[in-house]
């Protein structure tokens, strides 16, 4: 089965269509004039998953000379509408459509800009952010995953594939190391399947995380090297909020994640990585061209940033590829902050519209504990 492999080009691509009621799976073929899309299938979910979407396989293709090549890689599985996925689940992602497989769930609060909610279990707004309103945050589940690295080539410029970084555990305060391949996942973009396969994902991670036990479903349970570096690592792993707003059918997701503190020049600094996602929820061609920044520091100063696009690209946001994703780094002298903003969007007529991102939190909660470990064994 590894030769079911797509060595270029986009190997599939599955996107959700009406989630409650349809399910759209577009399979795409390598040839010499370029990538090749077959017209999509759906499959009603209208009274849930039926019986048949079970035994609908997912294509890939590799490159052979003649082009539109598509071999089976697995059998999707039904969507769990209750409870959450174990560790070992294979899936495909629903917006970006690489295969990767669940190491680990968190449980997240998701605070939803969108929705209007009562007054008790929400969180009001930092100084000097944009709106005035509070917003109630839900418990929502989130999945570690490790990402197929024969797809990072083929999703990179739509979503980084090195979401996870930390701090060296050493004195150069300025050191930054990136765990490539593993990334966050919400439970809504999982889309299971199983398959035949003893190691059915590529990455350097799989099996010494990861080991084959056709007893279980799903058959890969977790290592004790698994266990061990979650637990060591867990305070700048852990996913704890997620803020969500939509502006103009513009959704922006924001994931902050604590990093540490270093020593620098007699002073503190603190680190933070935020991982942030941009989706078109409409029809209309879109492309972002600035971002606004505030940054607000428990030590009273309020910073302004500004500059084209985000990490050295303007992403064009369609119906056809409607998200973009991404990482970033910010640091205080202070434990604790506040960051928010806005992305000034393009239309194709050339006006221009502002899309808020939503106001976090930067906490520095977890100073008491050991740094991170990285991946080494």
């Amino acid at each position: 089965m590894a030769a079911c492999a797509i060595r270029r080009g986009l190997l599939s691509t599955v996107t959700q269509y009406n989630r409650k009621h349809a399910h759209r799976i577009l399979s795409v073929a390598d040839s010499s004039g370029g990538l090749e899309v077959y017209k999509p299938r759906v499959q009603c979910r209208a009274c849930g998953l039926s019986g048949g979407l079970q035994q609908r396989r997912f294509m890939s293709s590799r490159n052979r000379p003649e082009g539109k090549i598509l071999e089976t890689v697995g059998v999707f599985e039904a969507l769990k509408q209750h409870g959450k996925y174990e560790t070992g689940q294979l899936f495909l992602h629903s917006v970006f459509g690489y295969r990767g497989i669940v190491l680990f769930p968190w449980h997240a609060r998701l605070y939803d800009r969108d929705i209007t909610p009562p007054m008790s279990d929400s969180k009001p707004e930092p100084p000097g952010a944009h709106g005035s309103k509070e917003v109630k945050g839900k418990t929502h589940t989130y999945y570690q995953v490790l990402i197929d690295t024969r797809d990072c080539p083929h999703i990179s410029q739509r979503s980084q594939t090195e979401a996870v970084t930390f701090l060296a555990n050493h004195d150069d305060s300025r050191a930054l190391y990136a765990i490539p391949g593993l990334d966050y996942v919400s439970h809504e973009d999982i889309l299971p399947y199983n398959s035949t396969e003893q190691v059915p994902i590529q990455h350097e991670l799989f099996e010494r995380f990861l080991m084959y036990n056709p007893a279980k479903s799903p058959p890969f349970t977790a290592r004790d090297t698994l266990k061990a570096w979650q637990e060591k690592n867990h305070p700048w792993l852990e996913l704890s909020d997620v803020h969500r707003e939509t502006t103009e059918n513009i959704r922006v997701t924001v994931i902050p994640f604590y990093m540490g503190m270093r020593e620098a020049q007699n002073s503190h600094v603190y680190w933070w990585r935020y991982c942030i996602r941009l989706e078109n929820m409409g029809n209309e061609v879109v492309q972002l061209r600035e971002r606004h920044w505030r940054i607000f520091s428990l030590s009273g100063t309020l910073e302004t940033v500004r500059g084209r696009g985000v990490v050295g690209r303007e992403p064009v946001l369609s119906k056809e590829q409607p998200a973009f994703q991404y990482s970033s780094h910010v640091s205080l002298q202070a434990p604790s902050g506040h960051m928010w903003g806005t992305f000034r969007i393009e239309r194709t007529d050339g006006s221009h519209f502002d899309v808020r991102i939503p106001p976090f939190s930067l906490e520095s909660n977890k100073d008491d504990k050991a740094p991170p470990a990285g991946y080494t064994f």
